[in-house]
């Protein structure tokens, strides 16, 4: 694999070293001294970034989080001064791959960019060859993006990753422990609401693309459920088996209302309207 190597890093002695060992690899490279636009790296065809964030100051734990949703497929890694265990924690969880701790020796960033390397191609393997089709849209796990009529639903990479659990689930109810667990990577903390959030902002960008069809139905007290179809049958029991999978078994489902929150329909609840109030 050709392996393009950028590095954002004001220490010049650090960094000489650095390319100098990834040169003799046959790797190509890439140096910054200031922060570049993000599509510079998309340009570059970039694989991996080494990045040291303390020269953006308090900015920088945005700018991490920015660079891990809109190039998903670029590995990061920080190679920095001194962190605390919180820190490194914050790092990994906003996109980071790997979080190296200077002074450290250039053969061993090396080595780690190898290493995340060699994750991003074994889970690039697992992934489907044919997008996935559900309802109107088209999901790419190449690309980590929805499309409908050939039209970007703009997803960022948390959004396409909540996706792509959801739409695998092929029409199961996923609780929110189980989507932030398959999303986040770890354990949701009592009160996080961040499922709820990010289900809401994915259902307001599917809309945006494909309005003519419902994609994620809400069971109250549980979780989510992926099955997309036409908003004008949406609220009924289905009398077919969902479009999302040809193969997948019919479901039974419950009256429900609607879900003050965004969602679709509550188990047990007689269906109901919401009215538009004025301010």
């Amino acid at each position: 694999m050709a392996v393009t190597l950028a590095v954002l890093d004001t220490d010049s002695g650090f960094v000489h070293v650095l390319l100098k060992r990834a040169e003799a690899l046959g790797w190509r490279s890439r140096r910054f001294e200031a922060p570049p636009r993000l599509d510079e790296f998309s340009a570059g065809r970039v694989n991996a970034l080494v990045v040291d964030i303390a020269m953006f100051g308090p900015a920088g734990w945005d700018w991490l989080e920015r660079v891990a949703q809109e190039l998903p497929g670029m590995a990061v890694l920080v190679c920095t001064g001194r962190s605390t265990v919180a820190q490194r924690v914050r790092g990994l969880r906003l996109g980071a791959d790997d979080w190296i701790t200077k002074p450290c020796h250039p053969e061993e960033v090396v080595a780690r960019v190898e290493a995340a390397l060699r994750a991003r191609m074994r889970v690039v393997g697992r992934r489907e060859i044919e997008p996935l089709r559900a309802g109107e849209l088209e999901i790419r796990p190449e690309q980590y993006q929805a499309f409908v009529a050939g039209r970007s639903a703009d997803l960022t990479r948390r959004e396409y990753e909540l996706l792509e659990v959801l739409a695998k689930a092929q029409g199961r109810v996923l609780q929110r422990e189980e989507i932030y667990r398959a999303v986040w990577g770890y354990t949701m903390a009592h009160g996080d609401r961040s499922v709820d959030v990010f289900v809401r902002k994915l259902r307001k960008k599917l809309e945006a693309v494909s309005p003519e069809f419902e994609y994620i139905h809400t069971h109250f007290g549980i979780g989510y459920r992926f099955d997309p179809r036409p908003r004008s049958i949406a609220g009924a029991p289905p009398t077919q088996t969902s479009s999302f999978d040809a193969t997948a078994l019919p479901t039974q489902e419950e009256p429900g209302s609607v879900d003050p929150a965004g969602g679709s329909e509550v188990p047990g609840r007689p269906a109901r309207r919401l009215r538009a109030v004025s301010a």
